[in-house]
């Protein structure tokens, strides 16, 4: 990407001051530096614009709101700086040649995109990290170099129309729906309306585009939308998976079967459900034409971000999966934990935005850990009904200074123990804190 700003203008429906040439976008001023273009985004706490002078400091062009421009600074005036950056991510995504693979879905997608680049192979471009909402799509489009081989973009959605208003910018070959599931309900209402919303990214596929989709799952593949690839557990599934079985470390084994080949693999990444993550990555991978057992060797060996099923191993094991919650997900983190060898132990905190359905999803948690065996479940903070499902082994703390004191005199050596929240509890500072007092 190299644009003088004249075209940047036009293509935002913004006016040019000065010139220049810029060949990538940040809106992280602390990123500004010649051929940069920093965009002023106004965030819950601060406002892009205070920063905007110290960027063009740095050399960088910038993107303000009209009016706003520092004195002197090389940039681009417009009447919003957030929808001129999608727009210029749709003007980006027009120069893209390679193929551009979404995912979407309520539990997984950050996982599957980051199997799908490694399947597809070294020159398959993704964002660093989970980078799916109105910023980060349009600046995983903007990264994607002119060499890439493939561009792999993590799509989630707040609501109805959200997906659909970042179509333009992404305008996938191939859509992946991981799953549907219990995750913010608050803002969808029921699991109906996660369906329709997850669909948009669907309806966003070209002329010829396929879908991959969960095997059975009549919301969707009953959609019959064509062409379309379905990946699960039943060996009807385009990609299917079976003898699926977990290791002391809590990865996975697992068989991955697809038009007559069979492939054995074992996951870098922990957790049994993983193996249904491959097999969607594996079945987009197949869809943009990579060979199977390739794919699935490669997929297979993916390593995921911070704070996702992390095992970290010392006196005790500490699984870290704090980045976010929703009772699927934390139905799988136990289950995954459970099957380890020691003494199980679960920190859990408030998994947010559930609505109405908040209180019964943190009870049947709760009730889950203890039907699993485990010895003790510390819940931090607010509690709208885990402990009350743990009953007696359910231990409430205030904060994670509290937990971590309470965890300091319980935990011994060859314990697991379980941090799992939503991202905005922080649990993943106490998960770093219990990994150094296990070492």
């Amino acid at each position: 990407m190299t644009w003088d700003l004249a075209t940047v203008a036009a293509a935002t429906g913004g006016s040019a001051a000065s010139s220049g040439v810029v060949t990538s976008v940040v809106t992280d001023s602390r990123q500004a530096a010649p051929g940069v273009l920093f965009v002023a985004l106004e965030g819950e706490h601060r406002d892009g614009h205070e920063f905007a002078a110290a960027a063009s400091a740095a050399g960088a062009a910038v993107m303000v709101r009209r009016g706003s421009l520092p004195a002197g600074a090389a940039g681009i005036e417009v009447d919003d700086p957030l929808e001129a950056l999608l727009a210029l991510a749709e003007h980006h995504r027009e120069a893209i040649t390679a193929p551009v693979a979404a995912i979407t879905g309520s539990n997984g997608k950050t996982t599957t995109k980051d199997m799908l680049a490694a399947a597809l192979g070294p020159g398959a471009h993704k964002a660093p990290r989970s980078y799916n909402n109105e910023i980060g799509v349009p600046l995983t489009i903007l990264g994607a170099p002119d060499g890439a081989t493939a561009v792999v973009v993590e799509v989630g959605s707040r609501g109805r129309g959200h997906i659909a208003h970042l179509a333009a910018a992404v305008r996938p070959d191939v859509a992946v729906i991981t799953n549907v599931a219990r995750a913010h309900l608050e803002m969808f209402g029921d699991e109906d309306g996660v369906v329709e919303a997850k669909w948009e990214l669907v309806e966003a596929l070209g002329e010829g585009g396929t879908a991959v989709l969960p095997h059975g799952d009549g919301r969707l593949a009953g959609r019959g939308h064509r062409p379309m690839l379905t990946f699960g557990e039943d060996p009807e599934a385009d990609v299917s998976v079976t003898g699926v079985s977990l290791g002391p470390d809590g990865r996975a084994a697992c068989t991955l079967r697809h038009a007559g080949e069979a492939v054995g693999v074992r996951l870098a990444m922990a957790g049994r459900h993983q193996a249904l993550n491959l097999a969607a990555a594996v079945a987009a991978a197949a869809a943009l034409g990579a060979p199977f057992d390739e794919a699935a060797r490669r997929g297979a060996a993916a390593t995921g971000s911070s704070w996702r099923m992390e095992v970290r191993s010392g006196r005790y094991t500490v699984v870290n999966d704090a980045y976010n919650a929703n009772p699927d997900s934390a139905a799988a983190a136990l289950r995954t934990v459970a099957a380890m060898p020691g003494r199980h132990v679960a920190v859990l905190g408030r998994m947010h935005e559930l609505g109405g359905a908040e209180a019964t999803g943190h009870r049947e948690v709760g009730r889950l850990a203890a039907e699993l065996g485990f010895a003790a479940v510390v819940v931090v903070g607010d509690d709208p009904g885990i402990a009350e499902g743990a009953g007696p082994i359910a231990r409430r703390v205030g904060d994670a200074g509290e937990a971590a004191a309470v965890l300091g005199g319980y935990l011994a050596d060859g314990d697991v123990v379980l941090v799992k929240a939503s991202r905005a509890e922080g649990l993943e500072v106490l998960a770093e804190r219990l990994e150094e007092d296990a070492r």
